[in-house]
């Protein structure tokens, strides 16, 4: 049972982590920038360089996409009142992969010149096709579980489940037909990599990402009243099917946005929710903005470490994340087996 003590770790603790973090994230890499440099107006027009291109949109991309996997994994935990759901749930991040497997393996048997695509379409080709995958994915879940002009979230999950199966199996033949170099890029891209972050990359994320994540905190009281039931959440006022909508849309968007941009990241939006509510329980108005916080620090934690662990090459980011999101999960199987004994 947490404490009272647990339920009242204030937000301004995990900003001073967020922001612990962002400067060891700064300073650390291959060439190392002392941190009390960062502070200093005497930078190196290198370090200045090395912060301002490389390693500054680095960190805000990793900020946004821990924050927005959290966020939507706090939804999904919510919406399925499961604490194990996470935002792969719906197979909306499969159904990315499937498609950016499509471009990696089918793309060079096409002749390109056949469709002329303007050079910005040309750079972001894989994080299109990763975002139009998604998009089509989230509108053939809602088509399949639609009934009677309703959405059930038991339809929801059946058809998640469904999904992620299809996925799983196109993904795995694209695998088994691609070459020694699409299989590189297919397994590399799986794994999540932010090495690629980008002002324009950064710009575009925010510009989606942030609205979508603004109106979700702002609905965290209201998933505090569906976590009573549709029906009693409906005579209390609320309109349950458009809200279920809005959580499910906006959260595909989410997803779709993060894996687009950073590839397949697992456990953080699994992880940091439940860890959130370990501490300060299940009301959302305080889960979702300190998952959103912790989520942030845990995916930039986590690449400075993707950085340093293996200099000058790196890790991929989401083979860190599984790596500390095992043991943790391993954690709680045992503090529940302890509890039961």
């Amino acid at each position: 049972m947490n404490s009272p003590v647990d339920r009242r770790i204030p937000l301004p603790v995990l900003l001073a982590l967020l922001l612990l973090v962002s400067v060891f994230a700064l300073s650390q890499g291959a060439y190392n920038i002392g941190w009390h440099q960062l502070f200093s107006t005497h930078l190196s027009e290198a370090d200045w360089q090395i912060l301002l291109q490389v390693r500054l949109p680095r960190l805000i991309m990793a900020l946004l996409v821990g924050a927005a996997l959290a966020v939507s994994g706090t939804v999904m935990q919510a919406l399925f009142r499961n604490p194990l759901a996470d935002p792969g749930l719906l197979g909306i991040a499969s159904g990315a992969s499937v498609a950016v497997g499509l471009l990696i393996v089918l793309l060079p048997a096409l002749d390109t010149s056949l469709i002329p695509l303007p050079f910005w379409a040309q750079s972001y080709l894989q994080s299109l096709a990763a975002f139009s995958g998604a998009v089509l994915t989230c509108l053939l879940i809602f088509r399949l579980a639609k009934r009677q002009g309703q959405v059930s979230v038991l339809h929801l999950l059946l058809a998640g489940i469904a999904i992620n199966a299809l996925a799983g199996a196109a993904t795995g033949l694209l695998t088994y037909i691609s070459d020694d170099q699409q299989l590189r890029a297919l397994t590399f891209w799986a794994m999540g990599n932010l090495g690629g972050a980008r002002w324009q990359q950064v710009a575009v994320m925010a510009t989606l990402l942030m609205p979508s994540l603004a109106f979700l905190l702002w609905q965290s009281a209201k998933l505090n009243v569906l976590l009573l039931g549709e029906e009693e959440a409906g005579y209390l006022g609320i309109h349950v099917e458009q809200l279920k909508r809005k959580l499910v849309v906006l959260t595909a968007l989410c997803v779709g946005i993060t894996v687009a941009f950073a590839g397949l990241i697992g456990f953080v939006g699994l992880m940091v929710p439940h860890l959130v509510r370990l501490m300060l329980g299940a009301d959302n108005r305080m889960v979702m903005p300190c998952a959103t916080l912790l989520g942030a620090s845990l995916l930039a934690a986590a690449d400075t470490l993707a950085r340093l662990l293996v200099i000058p090459a790196e890790l991929p980011v989401g083979l860190v994340t599984s790596l500390l999101g095992g043991p943790f999960f391993l954690w709680l199987l045992f503090k529940s087996m302890r509890g039961e004994s």
